[in-house]
Order: structure tokens, then C-alpha cells, then sequence
């Protein structure tokens, strides 16, 4: 599904170029769950924003479903986005003015849908998560696992092939987290592709193979889960 081929970002900063990743290459399969670790300033923010079709690469070659997307200009790469990826963040990202059910929506609102269709989704979508009676309640009324599930109900309404999951389970308790990871895992049995960050070895550990990332560089692949 992905292809990435002697990746490398650099970033000018004044007179100073910082290299964030310097010659990555790897494969993730299609219905792969993939974890990626490394400390602080590893690359792993950067390589994530280049597989979401965030920003681009200084050089090398990304593919995602035999697409070359390393050369796309903005609009090419908002549309990809759209159709293929899914995000979930750390910090949910969820408007606190709209409830779970518009929230879900957002995603749909610039693909000429209906109202209805969207609202049919986007409900789908919240009832995958184990949401569907807490759909009128605003973030503020909702648990740290409950906003993360509406942020990963928003992810699934587009029906992407790729979800990229960025820390989802940091602000969480233990429990919380387990019950995404679990969430995770289903989404995955059923055919998504998944990528996730984290510093947590156990998390990792839940995955089929994990990339370590130290330097801009890949150091280490471990595989985990059959």
C-alpha cells in the first residue's frame, strides 16, 4: 500500500539546515498494522506528515496505492488526503462548539454529499466506536476516551484505506487506551491500514511490525504479530 524510497526532509532554519530524515525506505502492506517509535527529534512527526500528504519530501520517492505523491501539488494532495487517510491526534482536535455527531461530519462537508448522507455517516461511523447515544454531547461532556472516539469515528466517515493514528492513547488512562487499541485492532481486522506513533512499547507490542526511528534515520525493524 505504501512505498517509500530514500525519503529525506531538511529544514532551513536561518543559516541552519536541519536534516529530519535522511534516506528512509520502507513497505507497509495493505491491512498492515504498523507502529513507529523513536525519541524526541527522530523524525517520526515528520514522516507521519509526509505519509499523511501533510507536506512533502526535499527528495525520494512516496508512493500510496501505486500514486506517487511526492510531486503533487496542493490540491492534488488535499484530494488524496480526503479520499484515502484518516487522522487521529493526540489531543482529539474536536471543535468544542459541535457536538459527536457534527464533529464526525466535518470530514464530509466539502464532498458534495447530502445532509443526509452525511449525518447517515457520520452516524455509522460513531456507532462503530460504541457512541451512537452520545451523539448530541459536546467535547466537554464527553470522557478523554469518549472525544477520542468521536476523533476516530471522524477518521472512518470518508471510508479511507490508511489511517494514521499520532500518540491516540497518550492523554488517556490505562483503560481508555486499551479500549482504543481494541478499537484499533477491529478497524484493522476489517481492512484498514494502520500506522501509529507512540512511545509506549506495550502499545507497539499490539502491532504486526514496528519501525524505529533515531536521527532521521531507520534503525531497527522488529516484527511482531503474525
Amino acid at each position: 500500500m505504501i512505498k517509500v524510497a530514500d525519503l529525506r526532509k531538511t529544514y532551513i532554519t536561518g543559516k541552519i539546515a536541519i536534516e529530519a530524515l535522511q534516506g528512509v525506505s520502507f513497505e507497509i502492506l495493505t491491512r498492515e498494522f504498523l507502529a513507529i517509535m523513536g525519541p524526541s527529534g527522530s523524525g517520526k512527526s515528520t514522516l507521519m506528515n509526509i505519509l499523511g500528504c501533510l507536506d512533502r519530501p526535499s527528495s525520494g520517492c512516496y508512493q500510496l496505492d501505486g500514486i506517487e505523491v511526492s510531486q503533487m501539488d496542493d490540491n492534488e494532495l488535499a484530494r488524496l488526503r480526503n479520499q484515502k487517510i484518516g487522522f487521529v491526534f493526540q489531543n482529539y482536535n474536536l471543535l468544542p462548539r459541535m457536538n459527536a455527531l457534527k464533529n464526525a461530519e466535518l470530514p464530509l462537508i466539502y464532498t458534495g454529499i447530502s445532509r443526509q448522507q452525511r449525518r447517515e455517516r457520520a452516524m455509522a461511523a460513531l456507532e462503530a466506536v460504541g457512541l451512537g447515544g452520545r451523539i448530541g454531547h459536546r467535547p466537554s461532556e464527553l470522557s478523554g476516551g469518549e472525544q477520542q472516539r468521536v476523533a476516530i469515528a471522524r477518521s472512518l466517515v470518508n471510508h479511507p484505506s490508511l489511517i494514521l493514528a499520532d500518540e491516540p492513547t497518550g492523554n488517556l488512562d490505562s483503560k481508555s487506551g486499551e479500549e482504543i487499541l481494541s478499537i484499533f485492532e477491529r478497524l484493522n481486522e476489517g481492512g484498514v491500514t494502520i500506522v501509529l506513533v507512540t512511545h509506549n512499547q506495550s502499545i507497539a507490542a499490539r502491532t504486526h511490525r514496528i519501525l524505529h526511528l533515531r536521527d532521521g534515520l531507520l534503525t531497527l525493524e522488529e516484527r511482531r504479530k503474525a
